[in-house]
């Protein structure tokens, strides 16, 4: 079912001459978060890193209607007339494989959209390993991406085929956030904990039911999970220097002065499998992580806890887990709906993730005393689902695109931390500023050294982050 149109004379002239007609390609850009994808890719292919060499890329879906209205509403926002011609079109179904295939041969890399990805990631990675095309997502669920690293690892690698899964709020931030802190403690970093915060403006916050899908169904799956564990074959990693202790399912945390619990995202599954790369292939040592989020007051976690039962009642039913995707507004108080959040709630959305460190200074043995370092890194940026996940999704592919060549042979199925940390000398919209005397420090007292993280969406960002170094 592969048909394609548009793309312009530098895509038509690549194809002519042998090579893929596009460079990077969004699939589901008519869904929710693809739409978004879209935008952000077109905004960074008119800015000063493709203004002389150009950026061919295009968009697929199954509904070319729906596909040329998403590229309608770029060139509107973005006011980019062009990119109604000037893009590709590519119809191409998940379920279908001859489109898949089809869709793969036009691309140096796919950025897939289409969730819920244990449903429907595996045939989109499948054809990318097969025809050699390099694979982007941005899923969030820890079942799904410890099953594709196990099932296609030694064949992406023959292939020659990059696998870059979580490429967006799930798990970048977390996974560099990690790696930055590591690489900016002078001595070792044992452990660390992240706690995220979410911030909204007056008319509150939402999600897209994709996000409460996946959620339902990985709750669900658990066991399955862990039957693919063992079956991988992981083995612990050791522990250097003292045992981390994990907090409890809710805790009030003294740093950020609110109520907190686990982190239910695929961040803790991310940055593990990036430390255990570290530790196999680069003897380094790993570092313990857990990860939490902030809910507010007790009031608030009243709330969570009654939501929180329903929930995991439900999802143990195909009756209930039917009802909780058939309502999510509902079930979830609001925060998930089938509409998604509004432009305004977007705009007024932003996140903060604080990362505690902690670890032995330099010629300290960490088997031998408690650690003697802490450090702490502070990660913000835009609202997290549809601005910070674009912009990391979106920078990973063209960092991969960029400097490919710079990427080792081996393991070509990989989390995005490891990935990024080796290839990211595009700043143009991560920026990496010390803190100095701030706010970070206050929070974690004693540290040896405060850093920020921003992820940036604009000139403007970038000019405040430079203020504050």
């Amino acid at each position: 079912m592969a048909t394609h149109g548009g793309g312009g004379a530098a895509a038509a002239a690549a194809a002519a001459g042998g090579g893929r007609a596009y460079e990077l390609l969004v699939l589901g850009a008519s869904g929710f978060t693809g739409q978004f994808v879209v935008q952000e890719l077109a905004r960074v292919a008119a800015g000063d890193d493709f203004r002389t060499s150009g950026l061919r890329w295009a968009v697929a879906g199954r509904n070319r209607s729906k596909l040329e209205e998403v590229l309608r509403k770029a060139a509107e926002a973005l006011e980019m007339p062009q990119l109604k011609s000037d893009i590709g079109i590519i119809l191409c179904d998940v379920g279908d494989p001859s489109s898949l295939e089809a869709m793969c041969k036009q691309t140096s890399a796919v950025l897939n959209c289409v969730g819920p990805f244990r449903f429907h990631g595996e045939p989109v990675v499948k054809a990318c390993v097969d025809n050699g095309t390099h694979y982007i997502d941005i899923s969030g669920e820890p079942q799904y991406l410890e099953e594709m690293y196990f099932k296609y690892s030694s064949q992406a690698a023959d292939k020659g085929a990059y696998i870059i899964g979580s490429c967006g709020f799930d798990s970048i931030p977390a996974d560099l956030g990690v790696l930055f802190t590591r690489n900016n403690l002078k001595g070792t970093l044992t452990a660390v904990e992240s706690i995220v915060s979410f911030h909204s403006g007056p008319e509150g916050s939402c999600i897209h039911d994709g996000t409460w899908q996946s959620a339902i169904h990985g709750i669900s799956d658990q066991d399955n999970l862990r039957k693919l564990r063992k079956q991988i074959g992981y083995k612990p990693l050791p522990v250097v220097g003292a045992k981390q202790k994990r907090r409890g399912a809710v805790f009030y945390s003294n740093e950020l002065k609110q109520y907190a619990v686990p982190f239910p995202g695929s961040d803790v599954s991310v940055v593990k499998r990036t430390q255990r790369y570290l530790y196999e292939n680069m003897d380094e040592s790993p570092v313990q992580y857990c990860a939490y989020v902030t809910v507010g007051g007790i009031a608030s976690v009243i709330k969570l806890m009654f939501a929180g039962f329903l929930f995991l009642f439900f999802t143990k039913f195909s009756f209930g887990r039917n009802l909780l995707i058939k309502y999510p507004k509902f079930f979830s108080f609001g925060y998930f709906s089938k509409e998604g959040p509004t432009q305004k709630q977007i705009n007024d959305s932003s996140f903060t993730m604080m990362i505690f460190g902690e670890g032995y200074s330099e010629g300290q043995d960490p088997q031998q005393r408690k650690p003697n370092v802490k450090i702490c890194t502070q990660v913000k940026g835009p609202e997290a689902g549809y601005v910070a996940t674009p912009i990391a999704m979106v920078q990973a592919a063209v960092t991969l695109l960029k400097e490919r060549s710079s990427l080792p042979l081996k393991r070509h199925i990989r989390a995005a931390g490891y990935t990024l940390q080796k290839l990211h000398s595009n700043k143009d919209r991560a920026h990496y500023v010390s803190l100095g005397s701030s706010k970070a420090q206050k929070l974690h007292s004693n540290k040896d050294r405060a850093h920020y993280v921003s992820l940036g969406s604009s000139k403007a960002q970038k000019k405040k982050a430079r203020r504050e170094e």
